[in-house]
């Protein structure tokens, strides 16, 4: 039953900020408008994935991690999240800025929302000329000085942007301020939460509106105000081999451009295997059973599967898996 690449319906949100281009770009089939969000994997209370192929179509992810426990996840990963799927896998597209945001970490999410933090990265799948992230502040700051200009609008002032372009990719921790910029695209890669602390929102308004709600005391204990040059990753682009973009403790995300046949030995990886397609198109067979992926989709491999065959003429993929 798991000896199949599985593939998941995309649950597409619709977001103040969002626009067409998941539609338009990575080719998500809806009637909505203003598109910000695609949760292609994911085990979240209210936004839970179902199987879209093969003999497990119409299943739901939290089902299949009941049913198959390890085979599905890992013995490791199994262990230490039991029926919960560790991850949230998404592709953003923004039209305007997010809001000026940040996550709270492990302990405060927990204690606070019965959840867990939301450390995450970020792949820069498309951006238009011009297009910035903010992310963290651009000096190390003091909470008196943070609320001061929070409180004269002018919070902006603090904050660290950054132009952006193709293939960039960026990590971050809790607690670090970040706002996606106007004309990003970009697939994210993050633990299984969707606790967010907004302290900032442009002045806003909703569609009553009104502005928007502001998470300033919760935000306090969860900032991090010192200046940090620990978010722009760097990597290697080798054809047809996985390399290291980030990883952690929560997750480990390679970037694989393929060019040819080749045989992926995942036998080392006691984890599930998840590939997204951030360009072209490629053809991943799991015992003969092929499922073709091109860009803006995204496609599981159960951990009881040791090796894969990968095909493409040219195509680039995103490997995320976690190692415990």
């Amino acid at each position: 039953m798991l000896n199949y690449p599985i593939k998941f319906n995309p649950i597409l949100k619709q977001k103040i900020w969002g626009g067409d281009k998941l539609k338009t770009r990575l080719h998500k089939t809806s009637s909505k408008s203003n598109l910000g969000e695609s949760w292609e994997i994911s085990g979240l209370k209210g936004g839970t994935s179902v199987v879209e192929n093969g003999v497990l179509k119409g299943r739901a992810l939290n089902d299949l991690l009941e049913d198959y426990g390890a085979g599905l996840v890992g013995q490791k990963v199994f262990k230490e999240y039991g029926n919960e799927f560790p991850l949230l896998i998404k592709f953003i597209d923004a039209k305007s800025e997010l809001s000026v945001q940040l996550h709270p970490g492990d302990e405060i999410a927990r204690k606070r929302h019965d959840s867990f933090g939301k450390t995450e990265m970020w792949y820069i799948v498309e951006a238009d000329e011009g297009a910035e992230i903010n992310i963290g502040f651009d000096k190390s700051i003091s909470k008196k000085e943070y609320l001061a200009h929070l409180e004269n609008g002018k919070i902006t002032d603090l904050l660290h942007f950054e132009k952006v372009k193709k293939g960039d990719a960026f990590f971050i921790n809790t607690g670090k301020v970040h706002a996606i910029g106007g004309g990003v695209l970009l697939a994210e890669i993050q633990q299984p939460s969707d606790v967010t602390y907004r302290i900032f929102d442009w002045d806003r308004k909703d569609e009553h509106g009104n502005p928007r709600d502001l998470h300033t005391a919760e935000a306090l204990e969860a900032i991090d105000f010192e200046k940090k040059d620990d978010f722009k990753l760097d990597y290697t682009r080798e054809y047809n081999n996985p390399s290291v973009i980030k990883k952690c403790k929560y997750f480990t995300t390679n970037f694989l451009p393929i060019t040819q046949n080749i045989i992926r030995d995942l036998s080392k990886i006691d984890s599930f295997v998840i590939y997204m397609c951030v360009e072209g198109k490629a053809a991943i067979s799991v015992d003969g059973n092929s499922e073709e992926i091109q860009k803006g989709q995204t496609l599981l491999i159960p951990a009881k599967n040791k090796s894969i065959e990968i095909s493409s003429e040219k195509s680039e993929l995103l490997e995320v898996y976690i190692e415990l």
